[in-house]
């Protein structure tokens, strides 16, 4: 299948989760899917397989690369985390918002000197509100956080907004007021977007990628539906045409 020129526009809002065990089977993933999808996530289970060289190896595709590692931890941790992102290249890195204010802005800042240090753009540092795992009772009833669940997502991305963050990491079903009260130039990455052909697996508050990014969506984050599929390449291609209508 010969992917149209919109179809491309469509395909660059798609960012796939190489939630792989080895760079081996990160290459081959991309090297079956880069004609279509070109920006990718390094999550947990392959960087901790695999260490920085992941993403040096990646580069080499010509892709952009999302780290996904949740960086939360005191500021000044945090911090010199963000310039050691930096200096790898990667395109887009995130941190967990509930790490409060001081270490959003440490975090900012290092990214942005290092950046300049380095003379290459800085890349876009996106806040994590509440993990698509979690419902309206575990995050009340586990995490004691009492207001609801938009408002907590909302109030998440006010401070990210207000600390300098390029946009945030929520569930689609939030996309739609945030993207209301932040306006229009903040960034919105939404895993727990599902086509209608797959699974639901471990996401609780999910939606397909078309209603995703109707909803105010900038990134969609999809991994199983892709990467577990007989052919990745051809599951990319039926999400771009569902997306597309």
């Amino acid at each position: 299948m010969t992917i149209l020129l919109d179809e491309q526009k469509l395909a660059e809002k798609i960012i796939v989760a190489l939630d792989v065990d080895n760079e081996e089977d990160a290459y081959m993933l991309v090297s079956q899917l880069s004609s279509t999808i070109t920006f990718y996530k390094i999550g947990l289970k392959l960087f901790v397989s695999c260490g920085p060289r992941i993403i040096t190896g990646l580069k080499k595709f010509g892709v952009r690369v999302f780290l996904d590692l949740k960086f939360h931890d005191i500021p000044n941790t945090v911090a010199s985390a963000a310039r050691v992102a930096v200096s790898y290249g990667v395109d887009m890195f995130n941190i967990h918002l509930s790490g409060g204010r001081e270490m959003i802005l440490r975090t900012v800042e290092a990214a942005e000197k290092k950046s300049v240090q380095m003379g290459i753009p800085c890349p876009q540092i996106v806040g994590v509100t509440v993990l698509t795992s979690f419902n309206q009772k575990n995050l009340q009833e586990e995490a004691g956080v009492q207001r609801s669940l938009i408002d907590h997502v909302l109030h998440l991305a006010q401070m990210a907004r207000e600390c300098g963050l390029n946009g945030i990491v929520a569930s689609p079903r939030e996309a739609q007021v945030v993207r209301k009260e932040i306006g229009d130039d903040f960034i919105i990455v939404t895993p727990g977007v599902r086509p209608l052909w797959a699974a639901s697996g471990d996401q609780q508050r999910i939606m397909t990628p078309r209603r995703a990014l109707q909803e105010g969506a900038s990134y969609l984050v999809i991994g199983r539906p892709i990467i577990e599929h007989p052919s990745p390449r051809e599951a990319a291609e039926k999400i771009v045409a569902e997306i597309g209508g």
